[in-house]
């Protein structure tokens, strides 16, 4: 029999992960760490893009704002067109890295359509391929991610550099 570990969700099936009430929030707290630290692949002027740390598949980030709002309905003019410009750069690094032949991309607004952290708008990217294991999930209750978090924003942030220059802050 063969065994797929994933020591790192441990701290998310234990509920290690959650804030606790009146503790802070995780997307206002990441900002002031720094980018390895907090896995962030790059910053903007509204926003940053940063990884998801319980994935769907490998290079599976987030843009969120800086701004603590609920929905992209609180945003200004500015801060959305950021968001969006900021998504089109992440897929063309995902497409650089990994060549993914699709994405998934989309925003659950509210606890009721699934927002994990439904205090704070995120904007999800996912990279997809034929066959990517997406079974896994439903069959065996496991995602396999071939790369560890780490070597992922290692690599995005340096192919990010390459193609969009210092990421601005």
């Amino acid at each position: 029999m063969d065994h797929l570990y994933t020591p790192w969700r441990m701290k998310y099936i234990r509920g290690e992960t959650k804030a606790k009430q009146g503790e802070g929030c995780v997307f206002c707290d990441a900002p002031a760490q720094s980018d390895t630290d907090a896995l962030i692949i790059a910053r903007s002027t509204h926003v940053y893009a940063i990884l998801n740390l319980y994935p769907y598949n490998n290079g599976h980030l987030m843009v969120v704002p800086y701004a603590h709002v609920q929905s992209q309905e609180a945003l200004p003019v500015e801060a959305l067109t950021d968001l969006m410009l900021t998504a089109n750069r992440a897929m063309g690094a995902l497409r650089k890295l990994y060549n993914p032949m699709a994405f998934n991309l989309g925003a659950n607004i509210g606890a009721a359509a699934g927002a994990g952290i439904a205090a704070h708008y995120h904007f999800h990217i996912v990279p997809r391929w034929s066959g990517d294991a997406n079974f896994m999930t439903v069959v065996g209750e496991t995602r396999v991610i071939p790369d560890t978090l780490e070597n992922t924003q290692r690599e995005l942030h340096q192919v990010w550099q390459e193609l969009y220059g210092e990421p601005r802050t």
